[in-house]
């Protein structure tokens, strides 16, 4: 039995320690926002926080988490109320919408450790997350405004 600590809430999975996380988490914990992208660490569509840094669950294995808080994009906000949902949302950035959840938990990371990014910036931190249907410019405008959002609940 491996004890996880995910979104706030302790639970008990019944999983070898060699599973990676995000099939602990999509499988187990049926909690499917992170999802699979390309099974190396690659894509960024597997992207979920791990003491609040943007971690690739399709690699780590959930050994790996074990003591860590995890955080998915199901935990970012209890109301999707969070700055970047919002911003998502008001700027309508996702076309497909299969990568976005793992782009939003990278963006959270970076606005965690700088409120406000330059564009270079947000290119550098969001380097490793592929958007097949290319909504770059919108994710980079919805970072701006969720900079922005985030100042003004402050």
């Amino acid at each position: 039995m491996i004890e996880l600590k995910i979104n706030g809430k302790t639970q008990q999975l019944d999983v070898s320690g060699d599973m990676p996380l995000l099939w602990a988490l999509r499988d187990i914990v049926k909690l499917t926002g992170s999802k699979y992208g390309c099974g190396k660490g690659l894509c960024g569509a597997c992207t979920v926080h791990i003491n609040g840094e943007a971690t690739r669950s399709c690699i780590l294995p959930v050994s790996a988490a074990v003591g860590q808080e995890i955080t998915t994009i199901e935990g970012l906000s209890e109301n999707a109320d969070h700055p970047l949902q919002k911003a998502w949302i008001e700027l309508n950035v996702p076309q497909c919408g299969y990568c976005q959840s793992g782009q939003i938990m990278s963006a959270a990371t970076l606005l965690s450790k700088n409120a406000s990014p330059t564009d270079d910036d947000i290119d550098q931190a969001m380097s490793g997350n592929i958007c097949r249907c290319g909504t770059y410019p919108r994710i980079k405008n919805a970072i701006h405004l969720a900079a922005k959002l985030a100042t003004e609940v402050k």
